[in-house]
């Protein structure tokens, strides 16, 4: 399995997940132009593509959606409540209802050999999802590979936290460092959605969901969707080391590849 982000941030986010004969996309919220660049250094091309899924409806998820699926005709997934909002927002252009494929939380769905399982998340959505993905058809018990996409958390509970454990690899939103929002420019209202338990994880508890999802399993962590105005890549990567390697549990920050995901351009591709 290969396993990048092709952008994170708050500008614009897609996430890709392979095999050697499976390719898909978590989200399209970059220009078609830049996701083609990221995916061109796996040596792919969006007509590679077997199927988009999207967490939910926000331009910084969707923002490819209309103009990809006019050109390539990739089936795009998402709960009904998200493809509704795509349906609905113009500025995406023709989205032809033929395009859309409809997915329930919790229920399994294959493509090729991987396996997609959406889960619910917090966020101010019309019905928002991440996405654990692994794949299929090893002969050892438990040895397939297992990735998840998990942004947009206004908070996290056990049942977030089920869906990330005994995963190979993941990217988690570490959107924002709470006393830069505080204190920085935007208007309060804005803060208060940032902060709310629908908004984004901070710094802070993105490094407090890890902590409890940790195993000897988790090699490769994405720290993804980045706030520009309100967080730096330093900073977010040293409160999540420090509130693991500040805990009882056994493991610690540097059994782990934790990195930031680049914000216009395609991260480390991980081989899984």
């Amino acid at each position: 399995m290969r396993f990048t982000s092709i952008a994170s941030g708050s500008g614009g986010n897609s996430t890709y997940i392979g095999t050697e004969s499976t390719h898909v996309l978590v989200d399209a919220g970059v220009t078609m132009k830049a996701i083609n660049t990221g995916l061109h250094e796996l040596d792919l091309d969006l007509k590679d593509i077997n199927a988009i899924f999207l967490t939910h409806e926000h331009i910084d998820h969707v923002r490819a959606v209309g103009t990809i699926a006019r050109k390539y005709g990739i089936p795009m997934y998402g709960t009904l409540g998200t493809l509704r909002e795509v349906m609905l927002n113009k500025t995406l252009g023709d989205v032809h209802k033929d395009n859309l494929f409809p997915i329930l939380p919790d229920s399994t769905m294959e493509i090729g050999d991987l396996r997609i399982c959406p889960f619910s998340i917090y966020h101010d959505a019309a019905d928002p999802v991440g996405y654990r993905v692994e794949t299929m058809g090893e002969v050892k018990p438990n040895s397939a590979k297992r990735v998840a996409v998990a942004t947009d958390l206004g908070h996290y509970d056990d049942y977030i936290a089920e869906h990330l454990r005994d995963l190979d690899g993941m990217v988690i939103e570490s959107n924002h460092d709470v006393k830069m929002l505080s204190t920085g420019p935007y208007p309060m209202s804005l803060k208060r959605r940032i902060l709310s338990d629908h908004g984004h994880l901070s710094n802070d508890n993105c490094g407090l969901l890890l902590d409890s999802i940790l195993s000897r399993r988790v090699k490769h962590v994405f720290l993804g969707h980045l706030s520009k105005e309100n967080n730096l890549p330093v900073l977010a990567l040293n409160t999540v080391r420090r509130e693991i390697d500040k805990s009882d549990s056994e493991h610690k920050s540097e059994e782990i590849n934790i990195t930031v995901a680049h914000r216009d351009r395609i991260s480390e591709i991980v081989e899984i």
